[in-house]
């Protein structure tokens, strides 16, 4: 099975590189998929792999040579410390069809997932979200999908895939297994105010651009409570990613990208993740490229030193906090981590049907919401997520 698993690939063309002060590089360490040797899937913490298809990404259809331009940077890097077993599986060659790419990208994607193994996309447009998100269904739970865009990508006509409308799918897919979605990085002047207003009859949530300039550490639960994080990375502003077509004065700085980047690694919820859009057609000296790369290297630093926080652990040794809230005769529950400092919240099911699983919800949260609840205010995220549960 992993001879044909495999087969999908283009092997690695290793980038050449200079390392005259003899330090260990990614290059040294990474398995990757060769012409004469094949990586080893058992045992491996992330695989990274690329995907040449830039077709639905409009003018922006360049961004199909990504995966090769960000591994010449990336293969330079110092590894992340600890590292743990990460391969990369090579290139997904474009489909005689686009939808032919869709179902090799869901196939690896579906068998990554149930191995344990956390992908990293390289593409490649934005609209490769969709077949990651498709590939989740197999989990068999509801998902949560974060994408940092600075577009909502929605509207057109949804039986015309784009990377300018492929939310459409994921939102319309059937079985509808999405519990949450947000947008991070949306710029108001790129944006439909219908679509804001649609975006908050699904119960969804869109986080303005400023608002994430203001407050990195406002969008830290969002992607902690992430199964799948994408990035166009027209996000980021074109002075420090100059490679899009879609490349504007504003955006994201390279430290904001680094920085999220790092939030979406250390999630113990994160099942994948990619980074899209980067066409190296239009790369100034290649800055664009190591930037990413640079995103990546965040990434797995950030897998690679996980707390095991919830979900992959109970709550018994949690520091567990109770506010009462006056006039609204309830209370909340909040824990914090003893391992990472990091805290959750506790949304009860708003009925006790026994369909109900569970008899609450654990949200993460920040220290701030707990002590906006201490304060006798009642914290959005909370609602939001007690109104989805009704």
């Amino acid at each position: 099975m992993l001879d044909g698993f495999l087969d999908l690939f283009e092997p690695v063309n290793a980038p050449d590189f200079s390392n005259a002060e003899g330090v260990a590089r990614i290059a040294d360490r990474i398995e990757a998929h060769r012409f004469d040797a094949r990586p080893m899937l058992e045992g491996a913490r992330v695989a990274l792999f690329g995907v040449n298809d830039g077709r639905r990404s409009g003018d922006n259809e360049g961004c199909g040579g990504a995966p090769d331009a960000i591994r010449h940077w990336l293969y330079q890097l110092v590894p992340p410390q600890p590292w743990q077993p990460t391969v990369d599986l090579g290139d997904i060659r474009a489909g005689a069809t686009e939808e032919d790419t869709y179902a090799a990208v869901q196939s690896v994607v579906t068998e990554l997932v149930q191995m344990g193994i956390i992908p990293i996309v390289l593409g490649g447009g934005h609209d490769l979200t969709v077949p990651m998100y498709r590939a989740l269904e197999s989990v068999g739970r509801p998902m949560n999908v974060v994408t940092v865009d600075p577009r909502l990508d929605f509207g057109g006509d949804p039986s015309m895939v784009s990377s300018r409308n492929h939310m459409n799918s994921v939102v319309m897919h059937e079985p509808n297994f999405l519990f949450d979605y947000t947008n991070v990085g949306h710029q108001g002047y790129l944006t439909d105010p219908d679509t804001l207003e649609l975006l908050e009859r699904l119960q969804f949530e869109a986080i303005r651009l400023g608002g994430l300039l203001q407050n990195m550490r406002h969008v830290e639960p969002i992607v902690r409570n992430a199964d799948l994080v994408t990035v166009d990375m027209a996000s980021v502003r074109a002075s420090d990613h100059p490679a899009s077509t879609h490349a504007s004065p504003n955006g994201m700085t390279s430290e904001h990208l680094c920085q999220l980047a790092r939030y979406v690694g250390m999630s113990d919820r994160l099942l994948a993740t990619g980074f899209f859009e980067h066409n190296p057609d239009l790369d100034d000296r290649g800055r664009g490229g190591h930037l990413v790369a640079q995103g990546v290297w965040h990434v797995l630093d950030g897998i690679f030193n996980q707390k095991g926080d919830h979900p992959k652990c109970s709550t018994e040794d949690y520091l567990r906090y109770v506010v009462d809230l006056p006039g609204e005769h309830h209370e909340i529950a909040f824990f914090k981590s003893p391992k990472s400092d990091r805290w959750w919240m506790d949304v009860p099911m708003p009925n006790s049907d026994k369909t109900n699983l569970l008899p609450s919800l654990l949200v993460p949260c920040s220290y701030e919401e707990y002590v906006e609840a201490s304060e006798g205010s009642l914290p959005d995220r909370w609602w939001r997520t007690y109104q989805k549960l009704a």
